[in-house]
């Protein structure tokens, strides 16, 4: 499977010179947690909401600052066409929870690690539903009986 198959799409994007301020809103705004941060189609940084409270909060940077001055920079990626295997290996080596997904260079989508979480569970689900309810069957041939009260 491929990671364009998980990803969440469109990518929340800003530019470089968008305020730390505007970037908070657009997060509260499109209810996510991460921002990748481009200019046109070129991907400069990403910017995550523990980056917007340790660095403007916490360390005093004014609201109207630039993301392009805290933003985290080199970006670890993965290609629209890696499968999820790859994934993996870069989320495990990386210590990192979200990862874009870029077509080219241009940023396509977002991979998390919750994204991977859910699939895992619905694929153990898929596989599960079918035994429990077989084993159910086996150890109740008939109606279940409600205790009297």
């Amino acid at each position: 499977m491929r990671v364009s198959a998980l990803m969440t799409t469109p990518p929340v994007v800003v530019a470089p010179r968008t305020a730390a301020r505007q970037a908070a809103l657009r997060m509260d705004d499109e209810a996510v947690g991460c921002l990748l941060v481009a200019e046109g189609e070129h991907l400069c940084g990403i910017l995550t909401d523990r980056d917007l409270a340790i660095l403007t909060l916490g360390r005093g940077l004014a609201p109207d600052t630039p993301v392009s001055e805290f933003m985290s920079t080199p970006v670890v990626t993965l290609d629209v066409a890696d499968d999820l295997e790859t994934a993996y290996r870069l989320f495990r080596r990386s210590g990192l929870r979200r990862l874009p997904v870029l077509d080219g260079e241009r940023p396509v989508g977002l991979l998390a690690v919750d994204d991977l979480f859910r699939d895992v569970l619905q694929r153990l689900a898929d596989l599960l539903g079918p035994i429990s309810w077989s084993v159910l069957r086996d150890d109740h041939p008939g109606p279940v009986e409600q205790p009297a009260e």
